[in-house]
């Protein structure tokens, strides 16, 4: 198996996709702000580092974007930067390229999938929080970044966005599904580690390419 290097690694989603990584026989690269403070993520296979995307991706078959802005709780959203998933877009697909690397797996936003009405689900108030709506106009600057590049990059990447609710503690079913840029009808509440697996597929067996889609699990499937 050949490596993948997890940006954004020491966050719910990076975890997950890590530890799905290392059960399929991948060795990991996991890239934090900080590696004295994740101590605990460091295993058989896996590699705690803080490193220059140029640094830390060579050889690798596959990256995962699920970096965040904020370094802890109590960072708000005044201290936001709001070109900030650009930069780090314009930096993957920089570096990536450079290292080799020709697949990356980016974790959408819920808040700019498309609902019923053809709007992103950000634009509504009713359904998304104005409290914390300034992260997802940065959000999706960084998604707008990527669509710009276009055939211009090396870099074959795909945005996987929960079609719902994440579930921190909610088990791994492997029933995961793939949809378009809609909210997906039917749609239960997805877990981390069945976000993992639907990151993990991509990079192995690639389906989707240069676009956004939603992951879920439908409504009904049994839950372990």
């Amino acid at each position: 198996m050949g490596g993948i290097v997890v940006f954004g690694a020491g966050g719910r989603a990076g975890r997950a996709v890590t530890a799905e990584a290392l059960g399929r026989g991948h060795e990991v690269t996991a890239v934090v702000r900080d590696p004295a403070r994740y101590a605990d993520l460091a295993a058989d296979g896996v590699s705690v580092v803080r490193g220059d995307v140029t640094e830390v991706a060579g050889g690798a078959v596959g990256a995962v974007h699920a970096v965040s802005p904020f370094s802890g709780p109590e960072q708000g959203f005044d201290s936001l930067d709001p070109g900030f998933f650009v930069k780090a877009a314009d930096a993957l697909l920089e570096g990536l390229a450079s290292a080799g690397v020709r697949r990356l797996v980016a974790v959408g936003l819920f808040a700019n999938l498309l609902g019923a009405d053809g709007r992103p689900l950000m634009d509504d108030p009713s359904a998304f929080p104005p409290a914390i709506r300034p992260f997802a106009p940065a959000h999706t600057a960084g998604l707008r970044r990527l669509r710009e590049a276009g055939e211009n990059t090396a870099v074959d990447w795909v945005m996987l966005t929960p079609g719902g609710g994440l579930e921190q503690d909610a088990p791994r079913t492997g029933r995961r599904r793939l949809g378009d840029e809609r909210v997906p009808e039917g749609a239960s509440g997805l877990s981390y580690a069945d976000l993992a697996v639907a990151v993990l597929d991509e990079i192995e067996t690639p389906t989707r390419h240069r676009t956004r889609v939603s992951v879920f699990v439908p409504r009904g499937v049994r839950r372990a």
